[in-house]
């Protein structure tokens, strides 16, 4: 039997036990039925920089696992590409060791049409180092688990014919000092299953030998227009030989000519504001001509949005969007899955998270210590969605002085540890930096491996002047940063003005940036079949939303003192948590979604002046 055919066989009736015995250990959520060797994650993944000609690499693999230091003379078996080694649907559910390394190979051809092409290939995300090998050359080596990365490997292809693809990757897990965010090596409580590989999608691209290596978009709502910096492959072309164009649907609403590394500013006439109540975004296209000729065009898109902090009549420092108090009310979101861990099994069901948060009645997302894939936070910008996104966390959990903790004392990193996360922090900024969905950067989650605290937080005000920076959400507090963060269970609560020196409030917002966790057990949509948990645990949906009633029903007499957020615990139950607004199959939304939204409805109503 063909090897493909064999793992689609096993792979399918695998999926069908699981449905036909519902057991806990089995539980997946309704897209995984779906997914196939042929269909693995099909769509475009950049949608901040498109180009008409790619080629999608998800799918069947070999894959070898091997003692570090070892090369493969052959490869024991298969795995589907992008899901992670540990997860379900890779098809294989192992974990690896920081002792061995995790081996990928695949044969792929270069279209004819690309011919005389630069062929980029591109990694989506891989945990964690990865070495990359183009017909037994080497091409390079990547460090990070978020952020993605390429290698041009045009002088490495043969000139037709097969080409072969290696990945070596190597994941310690919980006993590096990497960002890992929820992982862990044996996972346990508010920790997760281990992820190791490649879990974004990996494609090529063919580029013209001159290209647009990059563009950079910041809105200035108040003044109507969107600065924008293009930077190419390191060639010197003459100067305007850019030709950039803004559509407002099918309408062409502005075209102007431009330089390579020039800030152009670009005059939105009668702008349309991005909001979550109306998310509105502006098509853009890119094309570099030379002799006349285009030699390389690109599609993207943006919101004109401003995020900044403004004062009421009481002297508090408000989250303010387009200059207007906006609070933001979110959940606490993992992006967990039960089948595919990291990665989503279809488009599809990475964007069903979103739409349901949106459904339910709240306008933000807290990305929690995980980064997501480029799709997710091209639907955030479709769907309207505020993003706070969290730095994952990695370095061991520090010591947390809790939610009124501070004393400005620290742990501190290894040089090599605290230049990691500072380049992967870098990078992921850099990566999602378009996007009008993020509004909120969270370098520390409480004290997981914060360090050097004041530098970082002013550093990233400083990177990002566009957005807020929260400084450590949920201590250990420094005066530092755009917003000070409490996290109260079940709460809900505010930092308190007598906990605190009153520099910890100058100039700053009040959130609440974790509360609730009102756990419910569903049988039958569990991870695991005991030690299930939430941070209060309630009997039954009818007493679940009761609680979650009395709960929001207590935040407009907060948002009234002073409070401009709350992010509620959590999207969907994760492996042995089960405080989710879901259960973690998706299958069931625990409480009624018009009885939800119209509580939750409540919040948006409060007056600030």
């Amino acid at each position: 039997m063909n090897k493909k055919i064999l793992f689609l066989t096993l792979f399918l009736s695998i999926s069908c036990l699981s449905y036909s015995q519902n057991k806990e250990e089995h539980i997946q959520s309704r897209w995984a039925q779906h997914v196939t060797p042929e269909n693995t994650l099909k769509e475009y993944p950049r949608p901040q920089m498109v180009r008409k000609e790619w080629k999608n690499l998800n799918g069947l693999w070999d894959y070898i696992i091997l003692p570090e230091g070892n090369t493969p003379n052959n490869f024991e078996d298969q795995i589907l590409v992008p899901y992670p080694i540990e997860s379900k649907l890779s098809g294989v559910q192992k974990n690896v060791s920081d002792q061995n390394v995790l081996w990928y190979q695949r044969n792929f051809e270069i279209p004819a049409k690309w011919s005389g092409q630069q062929i980029m290939l591109h990694f989506g995300a891989v945990d964690w180092e990865a070495t990359v090998y183009v017909n037994g050359q080497k091409m390079g080596m990547h460090q990070g688990g978020y952020d993605p990365f390429s290698f041009d490997v045009t002088k490495a292809l043969h000139e037709s014919g097969k080409q072969v693809i290696t990945v070596a990757v190597w994941d310690p897990t919980s006993t590096g000092s990497q960002p890992i965010g929820k992982q862990k090596t044996n996972p346990e409580g508010i920790f997760y299953t281990p992820v190791s590989g490649i879990w974004q999608t990996v494609w090529l691209e063919p580029v013209p030998s001159k290209s647009i290596s990059s563009l950079k978009m910041t809105p200035d709502i108040d003044n109507s227009s969107l600065s924008v910096v293009i930077k190419n492959s390191v060639f010197h072309p003459k100067e305007n030989c850019l030709t950039i164009k803004v559509f407002d649907g099918n309408k062409e609403v502005v075209m102007k000519k431009a330089s390579f590394g020039e800030r152009v500013k670009l005059n939105i006439k009668d702008q349309k504001l991005w909001s979550p109540n109306n998310p509105h975004l502006y098509d853009i296209e890119v094309s570099f001509e030379e002799n006349s000729k285009t030699v390389d065009r690109i599609k993207s898109y943006f919101g004109m949005r401003k995020i900044a902090l403004g004062k009421d009549k009481n002297g508090n420092q408000r989250l303010m969007l387009n200059n207007e108090f906006l609070f933001h009310f979110g959940t606490l979101d993992q992006g967990w899955w039960p089948d595919g861990l990291y990665t989503a099994p279809t488009d599809e069901a990475l964007k069903f998270d979103i739409e349901t948060t949106k459904k339910l009645g709240f306008n933000t997302i807290r990305k929690h210590v995980k980064v997501e894939p480029a799709r997710w936070y091209y639907h955030c910008d479709q769907i309207g969605m505020l993003v706070w996104q969290d730095m994952p966390n990695g370095d061991g959990l520090g010591t947390w002085k809790g939610p009124s903790g501070y004393d400005w004392t620290e742990d501190k990193r290894k040089p090599q540890s605290a230049h990691q996360y500072r380049k992967e922090w870098k990078n992921i900024m850099d990566a999602n930096y378009n996007n009008p969905s993020i509004v909120i950067w969270v370098p520390f989650n409480e004290a997981w491996g914060q360090f050097d605290t004041e530098n970082i937080i002013n550093w990233t005000m400083d990177y990002d002047t566009s957005r807020l920076v929260n400084g450590p959400s949920g201590g250990n507090y420094f005066p530092v940063g755009h917003m000070i963060d409490t996290h109260v269970y079940p709460g809900p609560g505010m930092p308190n003005r007598n906990l605190h020196a009153p520099i910890m409030f100058k100039d700053r917002s009040m959130v609440l940036g974790e509360f609730g966790g009102l756990g419910l057990v569903m049988k039958s949509h569990l991870w695991q079949k005991d030690k299930n948990w939430g941070y209060r645990n309630i009997e039954n949906q009818e007493k679940l939303f009761e609680a979650y009633s009395n709960l929001i029903n207590q935040i407009p007499a907060l948002i009234k003192n002073g409070l401009s957020a709350a992010i509620y615990t959590q999207t969907t139950d994760v492996e042995g948590e089960v405080n989710g607004l879901m259960t973690y199959d998706r299958e069931i939304i625990k409480m009624d979604i018009n009885k939800t939204n119209k509580v939750n409805s409540n919040v948006y109503k409060v007056l600030v002046e």
